[in-house]
């Protein structure tokens, strides 16, 4: 099995699997290649079956031409300001603005001057789903964690959350 080995000042073996589907494996220096190939023998079915499950996330969200980016924030112009106001009326917190991003790792962020960025990738997702992160966003407003109380706040607003927490991992 083919992988790029990333060998660091470290005291343990990782694997991870890429967005572009590349088995990564980063290894203390002092590990022999032998005792790496055997770990990664040893781990081939959770690779086989995360590849698979990341090239199925790859060819469900395949990354957008420039006019695919441009339908996407037209319809996050369109959408999430309405969405914003009607939950940050709900929830009692006011966002000092809101922007949107090609972000790949994550679909929205809420800084420490309660500004929210949304990925554009996160349109294209079901509706319930975009409402979810939303809302996870304005609760950073108010709990600047993911706390016990965060998640209470979300659940106070949406309690079928999970679920729709679940329709961003498809």
């Amino acid at each position: 099995m083919n992988y790029r080995l990333i060998r660091r000042k470290r005291n343990s073996i990782s694997i991870e699997i890429t967005r572009d589907c590349e088995l990564v494996v980063r290894a203390p220096l002092h590990v022999p290649q032998s005792k790496i190939d055997a770990i990664v023998m040893k781990k081939q079915p959770w690779i086989v079956a995360h590849m698979a499950q990341q090239q199925a996330r790859a060819d469900a969200h395949p990354e957008p031409d420039e006019a695919r980016w441009q339908e996407l924030r037209q319809f996050a112009e369109n959408y999430v300001p309405g969405r914003v106001a009607y939950f940050s009326k709900q929830m009692g917190v006011t966002p000092t603005a809101v922007h949107y991003s090609k972000a790949r790792t994550r679909f929205g962020s809420c800084s420490g001057k309660d500004s929210i960025t949304f990925s554009l990738r996160l349109m294209e997702y079901p509706l319930p789903a975009i409402d979810y992160v939303v809302v996870h966003e304005l609760a950073h407003i108010r709990h600047k964690d993911h706390s016990k109380a965060f998640y209470q706040f979300v659940a106070s607003v949406l309690p079928d959350y999970k679920q729709r927490e679940q329709l961003l991992k498809r």
